[in-house]
This record gives C-alpha cells, structure tokens and sequence, in this order.
C-alpha cells in the first residue's frame, strides 16, 4: 500500500493580493465614472484613497445628472465659476480634496436615495427638490453643499426607509 504524499502549495503574496482586489471590485459597494476612468470604493479608507489622488472636474457632471440639477446651477456647490469649471474641465484637471470628497458622498447618497425609494429615480429625484420638514423646511438638495448637509439628508431617508417620517 502506497502512501500518498500530499504536496505543499507556496504561497504568493502577488497572486493572493490579486485575488483579493479581485473580489473588492467585484463586490464594490459604489461606483463612480468619469473621463474614462472608473472609480470604486467599498468602504471610508478606500474612500480617502480616491479623495487623495483626486477625481476630475467632469465628474461634477456626472454627480448633477444623477440628482438632476443642471450642472451651472449645481457649481454653487463648488462655489466654482462656470467659466472656472469650463476651464479646468477641458484641462481634465483634478478637484481638490474637499470637492472631490463631497463627490464622492454625493455618490453614496444617490445610490441609497434611489434604494430608499425602490430603485424608481425619477421619484427619488422629485423628493431631492421638496421641502421636507424634518430637513428644517429645507429641500435636500438645498443641503448638498456640506458634509453635515449630506449627512442631514442621509439622516431623512434612513428615516423614511424605517418608516419613522419624524
């Protein structure tokens, strides 16, 4: 009877590290696109990763046609020019930290607002332009422009997908 030896795998730290990216971006969390670039984050720390290498002036673009509000409108943000962002736009430059964070958040919320509100956009779009009470009689997207706005806003749809409206 022959006893059968069993060989020992090596380990590769490059191909484990792959695996493991692999599977992150599969089951990424959120998603961003813009200038042909696509930008994937599942958790904060990945988050300040993308906010310190900074996401393009075009993704403000692709934030505003998601909440619908016209991009001249929504460069009140940024507290940005049009002529500002026309500018740095074709230059495919780079938003600051603090822009590109606010993106990025603006991101997150969007995709929960539209899960809130049974994947149906056109209806979470609507509620982003209503006065809403427990906002102070503010609209949401009147909020947009801080850090503490965008977590009020959170706040309100955590309240309504729970069902506590006050």
């Amino acid at each position: 009877m022959k006893k059968e030896v069993k060989q020992k795998k090596t380990f590769d730290p490059k191909e484990s590290i792959g695996r493991a990216k692999a599977v992150r971006i599969s089951s990424a969390k959120w998603r961003l696109e813009s200038e042909g670039h696509e930008y994937v984050w599942t958790s904060r720390l990945d988050r300040v990763g993308i906010i310190r290498a900074g996401i393009p002036y075009a993704s403000i673009e692709v934030i505003s046609k998601r909440i619908n509000i016209p991009v001249k409108e929504f460069l009140h943000v940024f507290g940005l020019p049009q002529t500002t962002y026309n500018k740095k736009r074709r230059e495919k430059s780079l938003l600051n930290g603090r822009d590109s964070e606010i993106i990025l958040l603006l991101t997150e919320l969007v995709d929960f607002g539209i899960e809130v509100f049974n994947n149906e956009e056109e209806k979470f779009q609507r509620w982003m332009k209503k006065q809403n009470i427990s906002l102070g009689g503010n609209s949401p997207e009147s909020l947009l422009d801080s850090t503490t706005g965008i977590q009020e806003v959170k706040n309100c749809l955590n309240r309504i997908e729970y069902g506590n409206l006050a």
